[in-house]
Parts: C-alpha cells; sequence; structure tokens
C-alpha cells in the first residue's frame, strides 16, 4: 500500500465538540475549515456564532428523529445516516435554498451490538433510496471500527474499502471514506480513508 500517495487526497476534519469558540477560530486562522460536531444544540450554537467564517460543519453524532430537523437546516455534512428513515426526513427538511445535504452512510464494520451503522450488506439499498431524494448528496461511508488487534483492524477497514470502491463504481458523487480517528489514524491512511477524524 502506497502510504504516502495517499496522504495526498486525505483531508483533516477537526472534531470540535467540548472545544471553545475561541478555539474554533484559532484552529480556522491556521488554515482548517471543516470542523464536526457530536451534539445537535452546541453545534448549532457554535455555527451561529461563527456564521461568518467558511466553515464546512459535519454532524458526526446519532442522529434521534427528533433532532433531524435541526441538523437539516444548519449542517453542510452528516456522517451517521444508517436507516432509510432518517434519511427521509433529513431530505424533506433540508431548506430549499441550501445546497444538498452531503451524506455519509454509516456502517457498523465491526457488528457491534453498543454502534450503530448498517452492515455491509444493507450499503446497496440504503445508497439506492438516497441517490433518489433531490436534497441529499450522497457523499460515501463512515465507520468506527471496534478497539481491536491491529490484524483485525486491517481487516475491517480492508471491508470498508471494498465497499467504498463498489459505490464508487456505482454513484458518481461518491468521494469520502471517513474512517480513522486519533488512535488508528495511520492505518486508515494506508487503507484508502480520505477523510480522518481528529478530536
Amino acid at each position: 500500500v502506497d502510504t504516502d500517495q495517499n496522504q495526498a487526497n486525505v483531508s483533516l476534519l477537526a472534531v470540535s465538540k467540548k472545544h471553545s469558540i475561541d478555539a474554533i477560530k484559532h484552529i480556522y486562522s491556521l488554515g482548517q475549515s471543516a470542523f464536526g460536531e457530536n451534539y445537535v444544540q452546541e453545534g448549532i450554537d457554535k455555527i451561529q456564532a461563527l456564521s461568518e467564517l467558511k466553515i464546512d460543519w459535519h454532524f458526526i453524532g446519532p442522529i434521534q428523529s427528533n433532532k433531524s430537523k435541526s441538523v437539516a437546516e444548519h449542517f453542510d455534512w452528516v456522517h451517521t445516516i444508517d436507516r432509510e428513515k432518517i434519511a427521509v426526513r433529513l431530505d424533506q427538511q433540508r431548506p430549499r435554498d441550501k445546497s444538498p445535504l452531503n451524506v455519509l452512510i454509516q456502517v457498523n464494520i465491526s457488528q457491534q451490538e453498543s454502534k450503530s451503522g448498517v452492515d455491509l450488506t444493507e450499503i446497496s439499498a440504503l445508497a439506492n433510496s438516497i441517490s433518489r431524494m433531490d436534497n441529499l448528496s450522497l457523499r460515501g461511508l463512515m465507520c468506527i471500527p471496534a478497539e481491536q488487534e491491529i490484524e483485525l483492524l486491517k481487516h475491517d477497514f480492508t471491508k470498508m474499502q471494498t465497499a467504498f470502491q463498489q459505490l464508487k463504481s456505482e454513484y458518481p458523487t461518491i468521494d469520502t471514506l471517513s474512517m480513522g480517528m486519533s488512535g488508528d489514524l495511520s492505518t486508515a491512511i494506508e487503507y484508502g480513508s480520505t477523510l480522518v477524524r481528529i478530536g
């Protein structure tokens, strides 16, 4: 695997949950423009306070149905689509004067009962459904693998990379594989991640 080649195509998502407005302004001033929030209200407060900055706001937490409207109205990206019902709500609730909401399908790659996400076998049906929604733009896949031995982690990342390439061959909008956080960052990049989430 050519890690150097891969690194040229990797973007950084700064996870800004529980960080202050001033901290975000400082990181933004250093050239970082994509920020991720896990909690809806905290994210909206920051989006409104920093509205003069050209920030791409990513929602990376689980979405409850009663919060979908707020997410659809304020964020640019959602990483955690794991069922059609939520996709339908976001599509219907996305303001028409905004560009389509960029969405990722969350995959439960390690098949953990405690984690959200679809099974690998469910990606195709959900992608097909999302691709028909005018106010959503299907951009790729996201995963949060289990903490595990490196060989098992590599196996999970390999499965994600394969699923991503398959999706990419079917839909022209697919360009984002969001996997890798502080602990498994280099391995994720080695296995094709295009977006790493760093707190």
